[in-house]
């Protein structure tokens, strides 16, 4: 522990499990106060305890439930100083097999959510007298798939969202940055899950094949990027993209 992050307040959504508890892990490691957020109350709570942080049950899709959030964490902390909006759901099929109801559901959480995290954390976070928005895009949303329409685009609508947001701050104050991290495959329990399903399908080998370091991203990998961002290391990074690809992009 550096405390490299010592006196900052941070809110992480969809945070209960996966890379976000890995970041709430890692940002309590390095000093921040974090508060976390997530749909799955049961699993907040057992992560909540586990890391001993609070937690907050906040649908990222409603905005009543986001300035509640927020308005939540003013009365609590003072201030908040890091927005990591990284709540998300992935969503196969290609352009003709997607529904429109599918569509509108991958858009909301993983788009919608940031436009209205970042819409009503940004005052609290200027009043705070500095701040990093760090959105969880994908490497999907730099290099596109064809099974996977609704999820690339979302993705890559995350990156240049963010780049309006960081213009936005830096016009109104150059105190808050914000910024968008994109990982490769990574693995989390959901893509555990996914390998060890059918491994007669060897989807495992399959992921890191497509990756020049010839192995998949680790949780803290990505972790390790968000402390980073939300630092004041980072403090003249804005308005960028951080890819987390083993050299995918390069390719």
């Amino acid at each position: 522990m550096t405390e490299r992050l010592k006196g900052k307040v941070a809110l992480i959504t969809g945070a209960a499990q996966g890379l976000g508890k890995e970041m709430a892990n890692s940002m309590i490691e390095e000093g921040a106060v974090v508060f976390i957020s997530d749909i799955n109350e049961s699993e907040l709570k057992k992560t909540c305890n586990e890391l001993s942080c609070q937690g907050i049950n906040l649908d990222v899709t409603k905005s009543e439930d986001w300035i509640s959030a927020i308005e939540f964490i003013k009365n609590e902390a003072g201030s908040l100083n890091i927005l990591v909006n990284n709540a998300g759901i992935g969503n196969g099929g290609d352009i003709e097999s997607t529904d429109i109801e599918t569509w509108k559901l991958v858009h909301s959480v993983n788009l919608d959510s940031v436009f209205l995290g970042c819409k009503h954390a940004i005052e609290l976070m200027r009043d705070s007298g500095d701040g990093s928005i760090i959105n969880i895009s994908s490497m999907s949303g730099i290099v596109a798939s064809h099974n996977t329409s609704a999820y690339n685009s979302s993705k890559a609508a995350v990156r240049h969202l963010s780049k309006s947001i960081a213009l936005h701050c830096a016009k109104t104050t150059n105190l808050v940055r914000c910024n968008s991290i994109h990982p490769v495959f990574t693995r989390t329990a959901m893509v555990q899950t996914m390998i060890d399903a059918a491994p007669e399908r060897n989807i495992e080998q399959k992921l890191i094949q497509q990756i020049p370091i010839r192995k998949l991203a680790e949780p803290k990998d990505i972790a390790n990027a968000a402390v980073f961002l939300a630092s004041d290391e980072s403090s003249f990074i804005t308005g960028t993209e951080l890819l987390i690809d083993g050299g995918l992009s390069a390719t």
